[in-house]
């Protein structure tokens, strides 16, 4: 999801995605597309596609801008995106691409010959820009994709186009998903082909009964108009999936007979080919998250069965919500389709498993105190897997490899002089990676390097000439570590002004998140990089902070991350205001002058900071936030909170509106009307509550923007100034 998510640092954790997540699907680009043998890599260079041949990075045009122009036009095809057939022998190119609520999901796509330079449109009896998740078949003969609410099959042969699905509406979806699996689980890819070709596995939700939340344009025509979500708040029942299985001959789909509660119905949120022609794998979760079962799905009679299930008293996270590279599906399988690789953290941290295919034999491959942050790659050659982890310190990332029997102990393999965040991109084969560094102090840098001896190819090594060039004397930003009265300790950042007195009392902002989607307090340059402030913060005299609570996602164990369970708004709030209590105990912090700030959770938080704990905060600034819980979608809010028909009262007890009437200091609440994400229904609940114990304050809001209140010209040099203007006027700048 947007998940309600900090948009301080989105532009940051969008650097940090155009470097790490490697989606496999053509209109997912990535900086880094693998051969399937792992020895070079393809990507993006003047308009043409290039592969570049590793360790020598000898550089070989696949499909030359040139012969990228379609009949009747001057110009080539702007590649957003592009992916190969498994012969190598065709390119599938993505362009001319529109957004579907977050993404660019929906455009258009052509298929590149590289034997003889030819292209073809695909779809083109079909709308403009229409085609969604286009992907070739193994055996590159057929591209499928879905246009519509509908499925698609085309033959590259003959170039005829084949309609496997009819039913498909805004409310009956073939092949993708409705607003909140989409949101919630990054589910948009809906279908799989099987390993022969011959037949496709989709998901069918039905949204017929989901009500929708109508959003009003006002904008963009003298009329207004409505614009219709279908999205399920919490209390709701989900919407009902189905598991089709395609026949691409005869257009004829077998239904899985997958059972579910008809009253409170469930989330199928993974499906897979099973290794094999005969069989799917899906992951069932129950409505309240906190049971999931895998199940196998037999093709022939349409059986499931369940092979491995696992409980927690909070809830369970699916792999996709913490290793990207999962978002566009895919499953492990290991030892020609025996076992599978899994992830756990039954026994208090997030560790892998190799689970075989019944399930009734598990080895535990990662073990000890710390969590497996990312899975980066399977090398069975060589019987390794490579996965990042922190195990001494919760704000930063190193890779580790260990072996994949379960018999070996995890082995650093990140240089042990490089403190601080790590990404890598590895190679199928694990022999090269692309590694990308920074912390706090040292600027972004990446290499090409060879694995497991984590060397620089031909001889470069870019990562410690960007460390040997770093002054950490010079950053004015630190981390430091905050225990509180209840003996709570949190890591978190600090930026002290330029010229910092230690001698004088400086005002302080507070930057904060709280929730389970994010972090705000890792080691990485720009971190406390505030992009809202219309100026410099240091050179201004500001101090600025940023604490992680109990319920962030910090790889400090299940514990930690699943505190929160059934208390957000409450203790992620108070363990930031007893943090910021412990804060102003510092003799440069004047307590006169303190802010608060955030984003979407951040907003919430800053809300329920300013109403529950006014002697703190004297200045809030609060930016699409969720003011009343029950108002979000069901598969967040009920993840963390439990279904309101049980726990209403943590709903409420969490809510900033339930304490409006606490306001004592300057609050500036902002929200955009086309906000699909966090509605704009929350924003006039809550006025309505401020209006009525007469409590005053300042709104603006931004017609017919989003969640991201990015759109239309101006926008966000407008929200950078009165974000900035409010916050000098209420908490003034410099030092006394």
């Amino acid at each position: 999801m947007l998940k309600p998510k900090k948009a301080v640092l989105f532009f940051i954790f969008l650097i940090i995605f155009l470097f790490t997540v490697n989606y496999s699907h053509a209109q997912f680009g990535h900086p880094i597309k693998w051969s399937s043998d792992g020895n070079a890599y393809y990507r993006i260079h003047s308009g043409s596609i290039v592969m570049i041949t590793l360790p020598e990075g000898k550089e070989t045009v696949m499909a030359p801008s040139d012969k990228l122009i379609p009949q009747g036009s001057s110009s080539a095809l702007t590649i957003q995106s592009f992916s190969f057939s498994t012969d190598n022998q065709k390119i599938l190119i993505y362009t001319n691409s529109k957004k579907v609520w977050r993404y660019n999901t929906r455009g258009d796509y052509w298929v590149y010959n590289v034997g003889n330079s030819s292209m073809v449109q695909l779809g083109k009896t079909l709308p403009s820009a229409s085609l969604m998740f286009a992907k070739f078949s193994p055996d590159a003969n057929k591209v499928a994709y879905v246009s519509e609410h509908n499925l698609y099959v085309e033959d590259l042969t003959t170039n005829q186009i084949k309609q496997l699905t009819f039913d498909g509406t805004r409310k009956l979806i073939n092949g993708t998903f409705d607003w909140v699996y989409e949101e919630e689980f990054d589910c948009r890819d809906g279908f799989r082909w099987s390993p022969d070709s011959k037949k496709i596995a989709y998901w069918q939700i039905d949204a017929k009964n989901t009500r929708d939340y109508l959003m009003l344009n006002t904008t963009d025509s003298v009329y207004s108009h409505i614009v219709p979500v279908e999205y399920p708040v919490a209390g709701e029942p989900p919407s009902p999936f189905k598991i089709g299985v395609i026949d691409i001959n005869n257009a004829q789909t077998k239904w899985m007979d997958i059972s579910t509660d008809a009253v409170w119905q469930s989330y199928l949120p993974r499906m897979e080919w099973a290794d094999n022609n005969e069989e799917l794998i899906v992951q069932h979760l129950n409505r309240k998250q906190n049971q999931s079962d895998l199940l196998l799905c037999n093709i022939a009679d349409r059986s499931s069965k369940i092979i491995y299930s696992e409980k927690d008293s909070a809830w369970i996270d699916i792999l996709p919500e913490w290793d990207d590279d999962y978002k566009m599906g895919g499953w492990d399988w290991l030892d020609n389709g025996k076992e599978f690789l899994w992830a756990s953290e039954k026994d208090g941290w997030r560790h892998l498993y190799r689970i075989s295919r019944d399930g009734k034999k598990e080895t535990l491959i990662t073990s000890g105190n710390f969590d497996v942050l990312k899975i980066n790659c399977i090398d069975e050659k060589t019987g390794y897997i490579y996965f990042m982890a922190s195990p001494d310190n919760a704000t930063q990332s190193y890779l580790y490899r260990t072996r994949l029997n379960g018999k070996g102990k995890p082995e650093l393999i990140s240089p042990s002089n490089q403190k601080g965040t790590h990404t890598y991109i590895i190679s199928s084969n694990g022999k090269y990676a692309s590694h990308g560094f920074s912390n706090y102090y040292t600027q972004r840098s990446r290499e090409w390097i060879s694995l497991p001896d984590h060397k620089g190819l031909n001889g470069t090594d870019d990562v410690n000439a960007a460390i040997a060039k770093a002054d950490k004397s010079k950053s004015n930003t630190s981390f430091f570590k905050i225990k509180t009265e209840d003996g709570i300790e949190m890591d978190g950042w600090i930026a002290k002004p330029k010229n910092f007195d230690s001698t004088k009392k400086y005002p302080i902002l507070f930057h904060v998140y709280t929730e389970p989607a994010q972090q705000s307090v890792v080691d990485e340059y720009g971190i406390s990089y505030n992009n809202l402030y219309a100026g410099d913060m240091a050179a201004d005299g500001y101090l600025y902070v940023s604490v992680d609570n109990r319920g962030t996602p910090a790889p400090k164990g299940r514990q930690w991350r699943k505190s929160i369970s059934h208390q957000i708004g409450r203790i992620n709030i108070h363990d930031q205001a007893m943090a910021a209590k412990e804060i102003l105990k510092w003799r440069f912090v004047d307590t006169s002058r303190v802010a608060v700030s955030g984003w979407s959770g951040g907003g919430s938080a800053t809300l329920n900071l300013m109403f529950q704990y006014p002697e703190i905060y004297k200045t809030g600034i609060a930016i699409a936030a969720v003011g009343y819980q029950l108002t979000y979608d069901n598969i967040y809010q009920e993840r963390y909170m439990g279904q309101p028909q049980e726990s209403r009262d943590d709903f409420v007890k969490g809510s900033p509106i339930t304490y409006a009437k606490n306001l004592r200091g300057n609050l500036l609440y902002i929200h955009g009307t086309g906000d699909d994400n966090v509605h704009f229904n929350n924003a006039e609940m809550l006025l309505n509550e401020l209006i009525k114990y007469n409590k005053q304050f300042q709104f603006m809001e931004y017609p017919n923007r989003t969640h991201n209140i990015n759109e239309g010209p101006g926008t966000s040099e407008h929200l950078a100034t009165l974000y900035t203007r409010y916050l000098r006027e209420h908490c003034p700048p410099g030092a006394k």
